[in-house]
């Protein structure tokens, strides 16, 4: 007989998970009735909640402040440890004492977006208005509704002007977004792999992962929170194929080859022979410890939607026209998921409507995930930029 080995279930209960949802271990900023969020569907939000953290302190004239705009699978805790899984900030390669992103220097805000499941209001939070989990009640949002959001929370800190606007992937679309609608809000923006708009690509792998959530028996048409369970198997697969697009060919080959896990001879068996697909296995199962599954397809559609030209009659550099920011755009040679070309139309754009740019492509096997990782040359560029931009804001030396 053969063997079948699937998804194990998730270590963490459902409870530790959504106690995260409504009442997280971060800062909440509260909205109510009569500080509703318009959202591009056309419905207004309220009242909703934006869990937040922040890291370093504000300087006297509040001219320090740096807002990150985290990825898909991303939360507000990126330079703590995370409360879920126990392990260290999702990016303290970059943010840190002594990194670019120095809370010393700077006032580093990163809040959960609209839509997720870390303590900002999201289709896994309750529903005031009936008691239960919002499910698939909770409006379709997107990445302008998202910087809808964090302008809300970027006015209640009392915060007119961001130094800096930084982020990868999701995030770097969040940057961009910021520079359209807040122009006069932004200084600088540091944008990391990403682009003006999810490509046919990229909707197609989003679309394969929803699908995979969706036919998981315990979805449920998304009330699965109303049956006390989670569709795990589903979003652990929708996870292992969009892991993989983060990754490039030659970094599976360098960390995995063909390499037998554990063993020596193939077992004629479906379990994971190979360690690729254990490390695949460990990705989807570790996965869905942290994240609700309506907030994925929410997400995803999010991502699915942006595009940054279709607000301004199609045409990209008047998303920018005028604009006083200073941009830095980051790519990577073996990101095929936002590649180079995509980072070069952006920056194409902001030639176009006279904006500061500077744009740099590091060469790197290591893909998508490249932001997130230890690259010395992306340190190095992150660092540099800012100290010029700190330069033109009149940061002190302590501020930046």
């Amino acid at each position: 007989m053969v063997g079948v080995k699937s998804v194990p279930s998730p270590a963490i209960s459902a409870d530790e998970r959504s106690h995260e949802v409504d009442h997280p271990s971060s800062l909440v900023a509260h909205f109510g009735a009569d500080e509703p969020l318009p959202l591009d569907c056309g419905i207004d939000l309220s009242p909703f909640q934006i869990a937040y953290q922040t890291y370093g302190e504000l300087n006297a004239d509040r001219s320090n402040a740096i807002l990150i705009c985290h990825a898909l699978t991303g939360d507000q805790h990126v330079f703590n440890v995370h409360p879920v899984t126990g392990k260290s900030g999702w990016w303290d390669t970059l943010v840190g004492p002594g990194r670019p992103l120095d809370p010393q220097r700077y006032f580093i805000i990163c809040a959960n977006v609209i839509g997720g499941c870390m303590g900002s209001t999201g289709p896994a939070s309750i529903n005031p208005a009936t008691g239960k989990v919002w499910g698939l009640d909770f409006p379709v949002i997107t990445i302008p509704d998202m910087v809808r959001a964090q302008a809300m929370l970027i006015d209640r800190l009392g915060i007119d002007t961001l130094f800096a606007v930084v982020g990868g992937s999701m995030g770097g679309m969040q940057v961009l977004q910021w520079t359209a609608a807040y122009p006069g809000r932004v200084f600088s923006a540091l944008a990391i792999a990403c682009s003006t708009r999810h490509s046919a690509q990229n909707i197609a792998f989003h679309e394969l992962g929803r699908q995979a959530v969706m036919a998981d028996p315990d979805w449920h048409n998304g009330g699965y929170a109303d049956q006390g369970i989670h569709p795990h198997r589903g979003l652990a697969v929708a996870r292992m194929a969009a892991h993989i697009t983060y990754l490039s060919d030659a970094a599976l080959h360098r960390k995995f080859g063909r390499r037998m896990q554990d063993r020596e001879l193939p077992t004629f068996s479906f379990d994971a022979d190979f360690q690729v697909e254990s490390y695949l296995r460990y990705q989807g199962s570790s996965f869905v410890e942290r994240f609700d599954a309506n907030s994925y397809l929410y997400l995803t559609r999010a991502m699915d939607y942006f595009d940054i030209a279709a607000d301004h009659g199609g045409v990209l550099a008047k998303a920018f026209a005028g604009i006083q920011t200073r941009f830095c755009v980051v790519s990577f040679t073996s990101d095929w998921l936002f590649p180079t070309s995509e980072s070069r139309a952006l920056v194409h754009a902001l030639n176009a409507s006279s904006a500061r740019v500077s744009f740099a492509e590091i060469e790197t096997d290591r893909g998508h995930d490249a932001f997130l990782l230890d690259v010395p040359e992306f340190f190095d560029i992150s660092r540099a930029f800012l100290q010029s931009a700190g330069k033109a804001r009149g940061l002190t030396s302590k501020d930046g």
